[in-house]
């Protein structure tokens, strides 16, 4: 992140919640020309049959002295001509629409990750590589959906009313069973939707689950191999992918099967009205319209073949919008409404404890903490302290029910929402110090006075100011530290943790802000975690086994 895309953003008025600005206008050119090509590749197949039969008919005749065959002949040429270049046409056009409404949406996503306050908010979402290339994918699933479900559903379904319609002026006989066929292909239809979206997911959740094995197992891989764990922690992750697998080739073989039922309308429609013109007694040139619309129904049998493609495309969009829905919602990066303002206690009834990849960690907790009385979780290192502020604060699930707040059950969003988490291993930005406070509607008065408390003031004027340039090699551990301590003086979250917030600063230096920062924040919730016997004045300990 650098300036470069922060000014970008900024200029052109992009957030994370803004919803892409879409050009409707090649849509609906991709939609005139998927008509076009539907209609040219129907009247080519019906005129042909009827110029070939008119020909064979002429040929028994007199008549075929006179037939003018050049007409026919040059409308054939023209349909196919039209029927060519209008599907060209909708390809080119259609993927153009729809790779720039993607690069609007992603650019988006960018431009929200370029701004530091909604890094903050949208962070445990941000940092999550599988959530992250799951947002991807959806913006792709939902950004094609004109292209996969809109253009392909509207020109058929068109296409089909029209042709039942003229069957039944021309053959009313044959529209019992065309509309048996039709009737089937929608349960069949319906049955595929229900389907595939439990199937997918399945495999999104065994995907997703794999990802976060594979990463803990990477991160792990030293100490896995030194005690010959790692092949077995590998296992897991290519067994999660492999189930995955399993069940997208499963819906597969739900998509030949209903693509093998669809198959058959076209073709059927075709004998049906040809049998019922023939039992009406329609003989020689009079059977030449029928045979026209019989082959006009045969012409969209290659619409029809990609069927199952449009119900999956359907189910597919359904679900990705359902995902990006939970995603940040409003220009601050973060959905609002969830808690109140300010929380009195905050109660863990035997809430299970989860490592970032899923493990179980010792037993059930519960545990109350309540407004104005800090709380140090104190434990050995690899107890789990950092993994039941994570739960608190929304980075990893906790259970339905588990986590209140005055009584008040909270999820994952009203944790996110409600909790300033700052983690031991202080992240800093690419960008100015103001930014990298993450308090966008603090006065400069206010932030200088966070600095000052964390005994940051000299450092932060040396380096430019409030709007001098830092990044992660610029600020020692200690420097990054404090500038952690000084986001959670200026937090509004009644929920503030800390996580090790002493580990990099000397003794006396640590007491002096925690402190300060503990006086700050007398009105709130405050939780800490240290693996040393850190316990500032008026605080509890809650020791973790």
């Amino acid at each position: 992140m650098n300036g470069t895309p922060a000014s970008i953003a900024a200029g052109t008025r992009l957030g994370p919640s803004e919803k892409p600005i879409r050009n409707n206008a090649p849509w609906r050119l991709a939609l005139v020309l998927a008509f076009a090509a539907l209609a040219g590749s129907v009247l080519l197949t019906g005129v042909s049959m009827w110029f070939l039969g008119a020909v064979a008919l002429a040929g028994l005749t007199p008549a075929a002295l006179t037939f003018n065959f050049h007409v026919p002949a040059a409308f054939i040429r023209l349909f196919a001509l039209t029927r060519t270049a209008a599907k060209y046409g909708e390809r080119v056009v259609g993927h153009r629409a729809a790779l720039a409404d993607q690069v609007r949406r992603r650019s988006s996503l960018f431009a929200a990750m370029a701004a530091a306050p909604s890094v903050r908010k949208a962070g445990w979402q941000l940092g999550n590589q599988d959530r992250l290339a799951d947002y991807l994918d959806d913006v792709e699933d939902v950004d094609y959906a004109r292209l996969r479900v809109g253009l392909p559903s509207a020109t058929l379904g068109v296409a089909i009313a029209l042709l039942v319609a003229a069957t039944l002026w021309m053959t009313p006989l044959a529209i019992v069973p065309i509309l048996l066929l039709i009737a089937a292909n929608l349960a069949g239809a319906r049955f595929l939707a229900s389907r595939v979206e439990a199937d997918l997911a399945r495999i999104r959740e065994s995907r997703q689950q794999a990802s976060r094995l594979l990463g803990a197992a990477i991160q792990a891989a030293v100490p896995l191999q030194g005690e010959h764990l790692w092949d077995r922690m590998l296992n897991q992750p290519f067994d999660g992918y492999a189930s995955a697998q399993a069940r997208a080739l499963v819906l597969r073989h739900r998509q030949a099967l209903f693509d093998m039922l669809a198959n058959w309308l076209a073709p059927s429609a075709m004998l049906s009205v040809v049998v019922s013109a023939w039992l009406s007694g329609l003989r020689g040139e009079a059977l030449l319209p029928p045979a026209l619309l019989a082959f006009a129904w045969l012409a969209i049998g290659e619409s029809v073949l990609g069927a199952s493609r449009i119900v999956v495309a359907f189910a597919r969009e359904k679900a990705a919008r359902a995902a990006l829905a939970k995603w940040p919602t409003n220009a601050d990066g973060v959905s609002q409404g969830h808690v109140r303002e300010r929380i009195s206690s905050l109660t863990l009834d035997r809430l299970p404890r989860y490592a970032p990849d899923g493990r179980l960690i010792g037993r059930p907790i519960s545990a109350a903490f309540k407004a104005g009385r800090p709380t140090v979780l104190h434990g050995a290192s690899g107890c789990g302290k950092t993994s039941l502020l994570k739960q608190i604060a929304g980075w990893i699930e906790a259970g339905d029910g588990c986590v209140r707040g005055d009584s008040v059950g909270l999820g994952l969003d009203a944790r996110r929402d409600m909790s300033c988490f700052c983690p031991h291993d202080a992240t800093v930005l690419a960008d100015t110090v103001r930014e990298n406070l993450f308090a966008p509607n603090a006065s400069d008065e206010e932030l200088w006075g966070a600095l000052n408390t964390v005994e940051l003031e000299e450092r932060v004027g040396a380096a430019g100011g409030l709007d001098g340039w830092i990044t992660q090699d610029v600020l020692s551990l200690g420097e990054a530290q404090r500038l952690n301590l000084a986001r959670a003086w200026l937090s509004d979250r009644p929920v503030v943790l800390l996580d090790e917030p002493a580990e990099h600063l000397d003794a006396e230096q640590g007491k002096r802000i925690l402190d300060a920062l503990l006086h700050r924040l007398r009105q709130r919730v405050v939780i800490l975690s240290s693996h040393d016997e850190l316990a500032p004045k008026g605080t509890a300990t809650l020791q973790l086994q």
